[in-house]
């Protein structure tokens, strides 16, 4: 890092902090905090919307899974769009019809107080710990390549965050959100544009597509139903409109974005355009990991991305042996470089052939370097991380971008990390002083009594979230952590809700029962799945906490359900018992 590179990287992030503070300053009453005075236009709560979603995981992760497994993963987003439809027609005039405060205030008003206070309570649990990962997430990354002191950016970020968030409330967030996502927008076009640039010259881009082709990372749709592929066009489409629709539905860090807009129209133009731009953004961000992979093919990498389980290997006794896996990788590049030429000047099934056996052993020894680490880990009594796809952007920028873009690029990484943190802690505090605060605990006190403890929990949940960050623990990919983490939660969520919405005769009681009893269900799969006594990838975990919810509830108000609902009910079953035989056929094989 250079000079020019923190003036960029600290008068980025500054400027961002100071506006929304500036701006937004001085709310004046808890509904201006909380809904932004119900003023944002359609773009700003369609960028706001994606700035949430859009943390600084996105851009360190969403590259090295392409860079890694290729385009694939873009099949997550499939099914967006489709849950963007169906809350702009369902969900969104309902909220504004009821003018709630937080998605779960309509849930006291169909059930009962307690319903509410368990959803929220389940919100407040996964997204508690989702705050500390997007922080955690840059954290742990800028540290391990810059060799920063973790912790002491953990609290950087932190109090940025809190900052603004405190004085502005939901206004803060989303104008900020614009400025941040003009910075991210920028910093990976530009990122884009320099990777093609460093290609050799007779590497036009659409041999380098070419390239990433024959190396098996332009395989975008799958159509299997094989639960031991974890992304496949099934999964996003199914899976994936679960998840959306709970997450852009029933998360409050969603809902409070569109809560803010001026009318029913706006909030519904600001879904649809993130609809419209999500799954595109994301087919670029992979692109872009594509194209780091093809660079790598013509340029030295490292056997292993991330330098601090490099530091680990080489200070143990399995220096030696790390060590001739780097120099094996070496010359896997320079004969896999030669082929690459070949390849990109007269395509041949034979040079295509080639180039998968040498990636194959190229992956050999990724895993071998893994395993190595692995050891080294045991030996030195440490826990580094073996799984480098975090790192192999940040590698990138560090080593290939000019003076003044790497401290563009790190801005575009940390105003992430702010812009869906702030986001969190935005709806944190809401769903707290709303939905458990002012509605179990100070019922009759004034406006300004609630503004001022809807400020002082955003700051006690980012207080909190900086504790989870100093106290997490990486895991196999950042990007899969959060979705995992939400797929425990959302689907039961989304099934208390859609009872509320479609389901009248079900009460209270029966969905409040069986909230619990999904959960516990759920958190079972997940981790019958970890330990491999079944195969159920973690985006079905929405589908069926979701399907398991409204059976529940169902069965247990099986008496005063309609006729119609009893045959609905008879149908979900059938299909969750089909659903169950393929995840038994699928563990069985």
């Amino acid at each position: 890092m250079q000079l020019l590179d923190w003036i960029v990287l600290i008068g980025t992030l500054l400027a961002i902090v100071i506006y929304g503070t500036w701006k937004t300053r001085g709310s004046k009453n808890v509904e201006d905090y909380l809904k932004g005075g119900n003023e944002a236009k359609w773009w700003t709560i369609g960028l706001s919307v994606m700035a949430t979603q859009a943390s600084a995981i996105t851009f360190l992760s969403t590259p090295g899974q392409a860079f890694h497994d290729g385009m694939g993963f873009v099949q997550f987003y499939f099914g967006l769009p489709i849950a963007m439809i169906i809350i702009c027609l369902v969900f969104i005039p309902l909220y504004y019809r009821l003018k709630v405060y937080t998605a779960y205030e309509f849930l006291e008003n169909r059930f009962d107080l307690k319903t509410r206070s368990l959803t929220a309570i389940l919100f407040l649990i996964q997204r508690g710990l989702a705050a500390g990962i997007t922080i955690y997430a840059p954290a742990i990354i800028l540290s391990a390549v810059l060799g920063w002191n973790l912790n002491l950016l953990i609290i950087i970020i932190g109090i940025l965050v809190i900052i603004y968030t405190v004085s502005g409330g939901t206004k803060a967030v989303s104008i900020t959100q614009k400025q941040q996502m003009a910075v991210i927008f920028t910093g990976m076009f530009i990122a884009f544009f320099l990777i093609v640039s460093y290609l050799p010259e007779n590497i036009t881009f659409t041999k380098a597509l070419e390239i990433a082709g024959a190396s098996g990372k332009m395989e975008i749709l799958d159509f299997s139903f094989d639960f031991n592929n974890r992304y496949t066009f099934w999964s996003g489409v199914i899976g994936g409109s679960f998840l959306a629709l709970s997450y852009f539905g029933t998360d409050q860090s969603q809902v409070q974005r569109y809560l803010s807009g001026k009318s029913v129209k706006e909030m519904q133009m600001g879904l649809i355009f993130n609809g419209l731009l999500k799954v595109p953004m994301q087919f670029f961000i992979l692109l872009v990991g594509v194209m780091v992979f093809v660079f790598y093919q013509f340029n030295t990498s490292p056997i292993n991305f991330n330098p601090a389980a490099t530091e680990t290997v080489m200070n143990s006794s399995y220096a030696e042996d790390y060590t001739k896996l780097q120099q094996q990788q070496n010359d896997i590049f320079e004969e896999k470089k030669e082929v690459m030429m070949q390849y990109a000047g007269n395509k041949s099934e034979l040079l295509a052939t080639q180039i998968a056996l040498y990636n194959d052993e190229d992956r050999a020894n990724r895993e071998a370097a893994k395993e190595l680490i692995s050891k080294a880990n045991t030996e030195r009594v440490l826990s580094v991380e073996t799984n480098d796809k975090d790192y192999v952007f940040i590698h990138f920028i560090l080593n290939n971008l000019p003076r003044g873009l790497i401290g563009l690029l790190l801005a575009v990484i940390l105003s992430a990390a702010m812009s869906s943190t702030a986001s969190e802690l935005n709806a944190l505090s809401s769903t707290t002083t709303m939905d458990l605060y002012k509605r179990s605990y100070a019922q009759d006190k004034s406006p300004q009594h609630y503004l001022q403890a809807s400020k002082w929990f955003t700051l006690a949940w980012g207080v909190l979230a900086i504790i989870f960050a100093s106290a997490a623990y990486l895991a196999d990919n950042l990007i899969q952590l959060v979705n995992i983490i939400g797929s425990i939660f959302y689907g039961n969520i989304l099934g208390i809700f859609l009872l509320a919405f479609f389901f009248k005769h079900v009460r209270g009681n029966a969905v409040f029962i069986s909230a619990l009893i999904t959960q516990a269900l759920v958190l079972s799969l997940y981790f019958l799945d970890e330990y491999n006594y079944i195969n159920l990838p973690y985006l079905w975990l929405n589908f069926v906490g979701c399907f398991l919810a409204i059976i529940i509830a169902m069965l247990i108000d099986f008496k005063g359900i309609s006729k119609n609902n009893r045959l609905t009910l008879l149908f979900l079953i059938s299909l969750l018992a089909y659903f169950s035989y393929l995840i038994y056929k699928n563990s069985m094989s």
